[in-house]
């Protein structure tokens, strides 16, 4: 890390000084240590191939009548299928969302009013919202990418779509007192830990920034969204007591 911060013009007794490493190296390394423990143990064995994501789909399908939507991938030809991971997302919500609505899809921006007029609007329209974009509890994005072959440009920009997410999402917190959860699901094997193991870093950053309140990855999403979506319910019971009031 000394030799790191020569490298980049910087002061290297930040981090190595009378031959003793500082309190700031201790705790870059504690925390690198940390990242790759969870990456490594936790993340990477919860990654799903394509043929993997379709088993899971096709074993929780089969488990329940869904009325929820199904998408397709955006792929063609033999590739083309349902959206593995969405699909699964889907099928989570609609189980254990004790009837409450969910828009799978919102075709627009998310939106918070205030004594019946608008408060703030959020810049991207995200891949879902619990029980709708109009003062949501719940937001989320998905990022599957099981038949890419390349780590490319749209792939990246998808994490960081989801961190300026997080940024606007901190200033309402902090400024007007909403608290809107916020979740990013991603999956594919190949594509986030073959060839965007940065990326997975930056998602770990991010978690401990607290621009998300969790990250589900590949089976994660079946394995703990009945948690999730059960909170989402309590709260939502919460608010409609206290506006009978």
């Amino acid at each position: 890390m000394a030799a790191a911060f020569e490298k980049l013009g910087l002061d290297s007794e930040r981090i190595f000084k009378d031959g003793k490493p500082t309190q700031l190296a201790t705790d870059l390394l504690d925390y690198f240590t940390e990242r790759s423990r969870v990456l490594e143990n936790e993340v990477e064995p919860k990654l799903l191939s394509a043929e993997q994501a379709k088993d899971l789909f096709e074993k929780t399908h089969a488990e329940f009548d869904h009325k929820c939507p199904i998408p397709m991938n955006k792929q063609k030809g033999e590739k083309r299928a349902e959206a593995f991971l969405t699909a699964l997302v889907n099928m989570m919500v609609e189980r254990h969302a004790e009837g409450l609505p969910c828009d799978y899809d919102p075709g627009e921006l998310t939106t918070f009013t205030r004594g019946g007029e608008p408060l703030r609007t959020l810049a991207r329209r995200v891949d879902g919202a619990f029980p709708s974009p109009i003062n949501p509890i719940a937001i989320w994005e998905i990022k599957e990418y099981y038949y890419t072959t390349t780590f490319g440009s749209r792939v990246a920009d998808g994490v960081y779509e989801t961190l300026l997410d997080g940024m606007e999402i901190e200033e309402l917190r902090e400024h007007e007192g909403i608290d809107l959860k916020h979740y990013l699901m991603a999956d594919a094997h190949f594509t986030w830990w073959k060839c965007g193991k940065a990326y997975l870093c930056r998602m770990f950053d991010m978690l401990h920034m607290g621009y998300a309140d969790e990250i589900l990855f590949g089976r994660e999403v079946v394995e703990e969204m009945p948690r999730i979506v059960s909170q989402w319910v309590d709260i939502h019971r919460q608010r409609n007591h206290a506006a009978s009031l």
